[in-house]
């Protein structure tokens, strides 16, 4: 693997030096493909594994909620108004939870390359965002056979990707570099994304909560980014105030994150 990186960060005699900018993203891409290689070379099943988790979880809140008590939250079909919060969870879990380990499971790697060390974090953001992306058909699908109409809303999926990938990019380049330092740190991102997954408006509406507390959940900015995702066939779903949260904390989390990560990175390439 050092060989591969080798050859995109060297430029070839006969041809003009690439920019550092282009450098990056190849090998950016170089990374995300090597990663979901990995994951998926030896799975018959392939990327499927990558939606079977949250569409498990969908059916089972599903049945709970729709054949079991009397369900008083969301809208119908309720199996696409779940998962349409639970894929956009899933990349942000997982992205989260895999940064904690960003230079620890590739230190030699880290340490090798002269690559800039933000890749680590965002090589991680995008490939859970491409499967993130692989997973939308099986929204469409739910979609067509429970009858959920596709409106104007899906015009809101760029914008929707877009912020989720600059907030969960920020936090990563903030947790990845102090995971290094304090360990207990991923036990505790654990626990956190634990409570955020019910803190979340994703097996229930910001409009299914209480006056006064649809408020304070709007700075959560994962409330604002699922609304945007939920718009593509529940339009009423978005309401302004948690976008304009979203945006603004998913692009301070990013200058945080950049920010924290230069502080840091010459005494994480130290430590590990």
């Amino acid at each position: 693997m050092p060989l591969a990186l080798s050859t995109v960060t060297l430029a070839s005699p006969s041809r003009p030096p690439r920019s550092p900018a282009r450098v990056y993203r190849q090998t950016l891409w170089l990374l995300t493909g090597r990663d979901l290689r990995v994951r998926y070379s030896t799975s018959f099943l392939g990327y499927l594994w990558s939606v079977l988790d949250p569409l498990v979880m969908a059916l089972i809140y599903w049945f709970v909620f729709t054949q079991i008590v009397d369900r008083s939250i969301g809208e119908a079909p309720y199996i696409v108004f779940l998962l349409a919060g639970l894929l956009p969870w899933t990349w942000f879990n997982g992205a989260i939870g895999d940064s904690t380990r960003a230079f620890i499971k590739d230190a030699k790697l880290v340490r090798s390359t002269r690559l800039p060390r933000s890749v680590w974090v965002a090589r991680i953001v995008l490939s859970k965002g491409v499967e993130f992306v692989l997973a939308i058909p099986v929204v469409v699908a739910f979609a067509i056979v429970f009858g959920a109409e596709l409106t104007w809303g899906v015009l809101w999926l760029p914008v929707a990707i877009a912020l989720q990938a600059t907030l969960t990019l920020g936090l990563g380049l903030v947790i990845a570099p102090l995971v290094v330092f304090f360990r207990d740190l991923e036990r505790a991102v654990k626990l956190v994304l634990r409570f955020l997954f019910y803190a979340s408006p994703i097996i229930y509406g910001l409009s299914d909560l209480p006056a006064g507390l649809d408020t304070w959940m709007a700075f959560n900015p994962l409330a604002g980014i699922i609304s945007l995702y939920r718009a593509a066939f529940f339009p009423d779903q978005v309401e302004a105030l948690p976008v304009i949260i979203a945006a603004v904390m998913s692009l301070a989390a990013l200058g945080l994150g950049i920010l924290v990560f230069r502080r840091m990175v010459r005494a994480v390439l130290k430590e590990i």
